[in-house]
């Protein structure tokens, strides 16, 4: 008989789903499986909005950012009862494998889903915020990256000109992976972590001390800082007033927002999204269920899901240290 399988996308979209998506449709062609998309994300399983997905609809979507299945949030199916009713509505389907491509909240949902759902349940990360445990990277991540990169590179165009201070704030919820690479491939001067910062008065100091010094070597200078968001209490306008103040310079916020879950994805994540694709598939009909599918030292390995968000992801130790070590050094 031959396998049915259906993909969502849930939570917030991430470059590179759309690849996934193709990778995944391909794979199961070859292998005579029948595939179908719910739309937007848990709601489309809830109200069984599917669509009959095919090779010839994944025609150019590989470079293609969003995703055509949409996405969205859906509290109904944070109960009980919505969580029975996508059961009911998958088994009515006939629907064998269940493939989210999501973050840790879509895999919570999987998670839940599984206790009353006897088919395949296979979680592929997607998120740009790369604060999912188990893999070496989310789909949409680098991407992420190079949107943030660009952006604070014509930050400090401007920030040269008028010799100030650019705060530019990146996602990442309480993750700081984004910000901290992206600051260090932009050459940043400062970045403050929800892994690093402890104090108001002690990151403002540190910052002031370093323009100082700067100013004393070179005379008026530019400095950029990137800040992860939800992590100085009062937003980013407090820092930059307080900043301002104890710096006696401009100090002005940009707000990346959104921009930065949107574009082409770049290679990295269109490698990634196809290779845990199409892994994903070669999955199915077998024993493993429950899991998300990632990557570890650039292999595919299969994560339980609970373990995606039981486990904090640390960041990198290097990047940390360079960074960290780049933001003491003293112009003497």
């Amino acid at each position: 008989m031959t396998k049915h399988i259906a993909i969502l996308t849930s939570g917030g979209d991430a470059p590179g789903m759309n690849a996934c998506i193709r990778a995944i449709v391909i794979a199961a062609d070859r292998q005579g499986y029948q595939v179908s998309g719910y739309l937007r994300g848990y709601n489309g399983l809830l109200d069984d909005q599917r669509i009959k997905l095919t090779c010839e609809r994944m025609h150019n979507l590989l470079q293609q950012g969003g995703t055509i299945l949409h996405s969205a949030r859906c509290k109904p199916f944070a109960t009980h009862e919505g969580q029975q009713r996508a059961a009911n509505n998958l088994t009515s389907a006939g629907i064998d494998t269940l493939f989210i491509i999501g973050g840790d909240g879509s895999f919570r949902g999987a998670h839940a889903l599984g206790k009353l759902w006897s088919g395949q349940i296979i979680g592929l990360p997607g998120t740009i915020d790369n604060d999912v445990a188990g893999t070496d990277a989310t789909i949409g991540y680098y991407t992420a990256i190079e949107t943030a990169v660009s952006s604070i590179d014509k930050v400090r165009d401007t920030a040269d000109a008028f010799d100030r201070v650019f705060l530019v704030e990146v996602m990442g919820r309480h993750a700081g992976f984004l910000a901290l690479n992206a600051a260090l491939a932009s050459a940043s001067d400062y970045v403050i972590l929800p892994e690093l910062f402890e104090d108001e008065e002690k990151t403002l100091a540190q910052i002031s001390k370093q323009i100082k010094q700067r100013q004393q070597k070179r005379g008026p200078v530019s400095y950029v800082i990137v800040l992860a968001e939800n992590v100085w209490p009062g937003g980013i306008n407090d820092l930059c007033e307080r900043l301002a103040k104890r710096s006696e310079m401009d100090a002005k916020p940009v707000i990346l927002g959104h921009v930065q879950r949107g574009g082409t994805p770049v290679s990295q994540d269109r490698i990634l999204a196809v290779k845990l694709g199409t892994y994903a598939v070669s999955l199915v009909g077998t024993a493993v269920s429950g899991v998300m599918v990632g990557t570890n030292e650039h292999r595919s390995v299969t994560v339980p899901l609970p373990q995606t968000w039981e486990k904090t992801k640390a960041l990198d130790e290097d990047s940390l240290t360079t960074m960290t070590t780049l933001m003491n050094h003293r112009y003497k």
